[in-house]
């Protein structure tokens, strides 16, 4: 028999949750610190958080089933209590960050907490894994020759099914309700048919009050809306299509990257023609364009159906059932197959931070005013988000646990996606949401009783769950505050999160783009920004995403270049100031979040080719226009417009990271931030990168330190023609280094490099260079990326000489482009005395 267990919080605060639109304040995380660095840092004293221990009756579940394995509580194999005695007192993060050591009774607390749960689990269920498995019991299923239905509403006095299998009269299909406020009711099969036919409506009717209340499912597969009629609600749909109906996966998955390049994508706003795009057209149109590009995972907002499609898909609705805006369940599994076959692995995003306040359609008709305990969420002010009006769930209750924990399981084993971006998870962290505060650093700010201790250790169950049934899950954080050991294994006393997105950084950038000139930007605080991340804990690194293009603000391309998007895009002519300072900036600012920010990059859907504009979804606000929720696809693929080199730049950039696996490696060093020069040098892994943000100055000969001796050449260049540059760097030069200072003595080498090599710097050009092993000569595997994106021929090379540069790049284009290219040399400015 199911049961229904509420645990009551140990903490008197609530929990929470966040959508994506964010309305708090984010400052650069500057707890953090450079991955190449071991954290060395002392924090003020806290006061060691109080345990209260509420006592209260509950109804303990009978278990389900008997024959589930006994297994330990951090392990899946069979372990002593001491073990898991022993669990809890060795938290890993403590070693990891002695300055965390003060808080080390927050960690044993919260590790307790989690231990304690799975035990329950265990005795109760038969196990996390077991207990994940919930819409196998509640929604529909089929069982013994009939259709089962049952749903947890124990604030209901009477229920029935109803829809269009009786005529929306469910006086025959009255349901029964057992001891913990779960309804049931068993329909056998009429004439060796389903009682319920495969896509017809159905609602779950339920008595409060005296009177009758008619709502969708809460495990509802799949759910429509009569697109006839304006504000219309939603119905239910009994979802079990027919074997030949139902999609079958014909590729597997493909194996978990190195490093994850990440492409976000909204499958409805896709199209573009203003409306709304499927789930086949963006697999059949979209997914090539993302293979294309060299990117290796896509993710996929706006999945989870939500009433209100300006809510970006982050007020969910129904948890278990795709958006049937872009088509129906089949179709999405097409979709994701299709990835498959290309190569790309899928995220979906995962909205458990809070649910929309939708009575009609949404989880949120199942309150009716009842105890947390008999809810999902959470009543009066802790349930409620004051400023994106959504509800917030009871993550101690043992019935929200079930739903959600499943809901995870579901959409992995169901679906076949390849992991999850956990979108809110700063509001699930704290009491306060993140609301009104600016997360300074402190430690003190993280573990406190304004932690919410629930939903720590629910997101710790939901990472050990997933990467238990899935062992290759990527699992991301979208969280703005920092807090230490979110990126750590749960074993280690952390959270579990395989990466947390970077979101000073998009920040950092708007801030340079709207406030500084060019001379103002600083290189120390550029790279301080990239770099500002704990040590040992995985970013996912970007210089905009869907939040930096949200009506009211605008893409990294129109900050740069604004209304001269419109008219100077043409490369038939002449670019203008601002549409060349505009396209360089934005392969820069890319590429350089790219390298340096993160051990993960994403790219939202367009900005690849520097989409202009913004996003605006049809609201009553805009009379309902789709004309900025569509991608303008026809920008990149017109020859002629300047697009195209943007586009360029990034498959090359994501082909680099193929090449060389750069974003994977830990060995990141910045050797030099040089103000006076604009000039960023840093080495991730065996490649060296050169950025000259200055607007006018070009260095010859310009000095930059390496790690290990012998011979470079240019693996990435953005100058390059292809890529809407003027082609001032030589591809074809062999640059050679010299030893710098004592061995093993850093104070006597080149920026504390112990070797160094001379490279032509054009202004506002980025410039990577690679090794060239012996055992490399003359083979192509080793030939840089050239600007179509592909491998380059192989070229036999010359030694580089400082005046040698200019002609070597140009030997290769007409006459037109080397007399340009002569021009400039004419007014390069050499290197200071600090290149000496």
């Amino acid at each position: 028999m199911l049961g229904s267990l509420s645990l009551v919080s140990q903490l008197t605060a609530g929990c929470s949750s966040l959508p994506s639109s964010k309305t708090y304040t984010r400052v650069a995380e500057n707890n953090e610190l450079a991955k190449q660095f071991p954290i060395e840092r002392t924090c003020g004293f806290q006061k060691l958080l109080r345990h209260r221990i509420c006592t209260s009756r509950f109804l303990v579940p009978q278990r389900v089933k008997q024959n589930f394995p006994i297994s330990s509580v951090l392990t899946d194999d069979s372990s002593s209590m001491t073990r898991m005695e022993d669990e809890t007192e060795n938290i890993g993060v403590l070693s990891t960050d002695q300055g965390l050591e003060p808080f080390k009774d927050h960690f044993k607390y919260r590790m307790k907490r989690y231990v304690d749960q799975k035990l329950l689990l265990e005795k109760h269920e038969g196990g996390l894994e077991e207990f994940s498995k919930g819409y196998l019991e509640f929604g529909f299923n089929r069982e013994d020759g009939g259709t089962v239905y049952r749903e947890w509403a124990p604030a209901a006095k009477e229920a029935q099914l109803i829809g269009d299998f009786n005529g929306w009269d469910g006086s025959n299909h009255k349901m029964e309700r057992n001891q913990f406020g779960v309804w049931s009711i068993s329909i056998p099969d009429s004439s060796g048919k389903p009682a319920i036919p495969h896509g017809s409506r159905v609602k779950f009717r339920f008595k409060h009050d005296g009177v009758f209340i008619d709502r969708i499912p809460a495990w509802i597969k799949y759910a429509t809306v009569d697109s006839s009629r304006f504000g219309a609600p939603y119905d239910g749909v009994y979802w079990d299509p027919p074997p030949s109906e139902r999609y079958e996966f014909k590729y597997p998955r493909p194996p978990k990257p190195k490093a994850p390049r990440i492409y976000e994508a909204h499958v409805g706003m896709s199209s573009s023609e203003p409306r709304v795009n499927s789930y086949r057209e963006f697999a059949d149109d979209v997914l090539p364009r993302i293979r294309a590009n060299n990117y290796n995972t896509v993710q996929l907002m706006a999945v989870m159906e939500h009433s209100y499609y300006a809510s970006f898909g982050y007020h969910v609705t129904n948890f278990f059932a795709a958006s049937s805006r872009s088509g129906t369940p089949e179709d999405l599994k097409y979709l994701i197959d299709k990835a498959h076959s290309l190569g790309l692995r899928v995220l979906v995003d995962i909205v458990h931070s809070h649910a929309s306040n939708n009575v009609t359609d949404g989880l949120n008709g199942f309150d009716v005013g009842q105890s947390s305990q008999e809810s999902y969420f959470h009543t009066g002010d802790q349930g409620y988000h004051k400023l994106w009006d959504s509800r917030l769930f009871n993550y101690a209750n043992w019935e929200v646990l079930r739903f959600l924990l499943s809901n995870l399981r579901w959409w992995i084993e169901e679906f076949k996606f390849d992991g999850f971006r956990f979108d809110g998870v700063t509001s699930m962290l704290y009491h306060h949401h993140g609301i009104n505060m600016s997360f300074t650093g402190n430690y003190n700010e993280y573990f406190s009783e304004a932690t919410d201790v629930d939903a720590v250790v629910y997101l710790m169950l939901a990472n050990c769950l997933v990467h238990n049934i899935f062992p290759d899950a990527t699992v991301i954080a979208e969280d703005v505050s920092g807090m230490p050991g979110l990126g750590s294994p749960v074993s280690m006393g952390g959270i579990g999160f395989d990466y947390r997105l970077a979101m000073a950084i998009p920040d950092r950038w708007i801030d340079y783009l709207k406030n500084k000139k060019d001379e103002e930007w600083s290189m120390k605080e550029i790279s301080q920004s990239l770099t500002n991340r704990r040590y040992t804990e995985k970013c996912i690194s970007y210089a905009e995403s869907h939040d930096q293009a949200i009506v009211g603000d605008k893409t990294i391309a129109f900050l740069l270049m604004d209304q001269e998007m419109y008219t100077g895009m043409s490369s038939l002519t002449d670019a203008s100031p601002t549409i060349e300072r505009g396209i360089t900036l934005h392969k820069m600012i890319h590429f350089i979040t790219m390298a340096l920010g993160g051990e993960g990059y994403l790219n939202f859907m367009g900005n690849e080719f520097g989409h202009p504009e913004w996003i605006d979804f049809p609201r009553e606000g805009n009379e309902w226009s789709y004309e900025k929720c569509r991608r303008q696809w026809k920008l990149v693929d017109t020859d002629h417009l300047r697009y195209k080199f943007m586009n360029a730049f990034d498959r090359a950039m994501n082909e680099l990271d193929d090449k060389f696996p750069f974003l994977a490696s830990t060995k990141q060093i910045v050797s030099s931030t040089n103000e006076e020069d604009k000039v960023i040098v840093f080495e991730r892994g065996d490649l060296v990168f050169v950025f000259n943000f200055h607007p006018e100055n070009t260095y010859e000969g310009y000095k930059v330190g390496c790690d290990l001796p012998g011979k470079y050449r240019v693996a990435l260049d953005s100058d390059a023609w292809g890529f809407g540059g003027d082609g001032r760097v030589g591809h074809n030069i062999d640059h050679f280094t010299s030893p710098e200072g004592i061995p093993g003595v850093a104070e006597t080498n080149f920026n504390n490099r112990p070797n160094s090599f001379r490279v032509l710097s054009p202004p506002r050009t980025s410039v990577v260079y690679y090794r060239v092993e012996e055992s490399q000569e003359g083979h192509n595997n080793s030939e840089p990326v050239n600007v179509q994106g592909k491998l380059a021929a192989d070229v036999p090379a010359e030694l580089e000489s400082p005046e040698s540069s200019a002609t070597l790049a140009a030997d290769d284009v007409d006459d037109v482009t080397a007399r340009k290219i002569e021009d400039q040399k004419q007014n390069r400015i050499v290197g200071g005395e600090s290149n000496v």
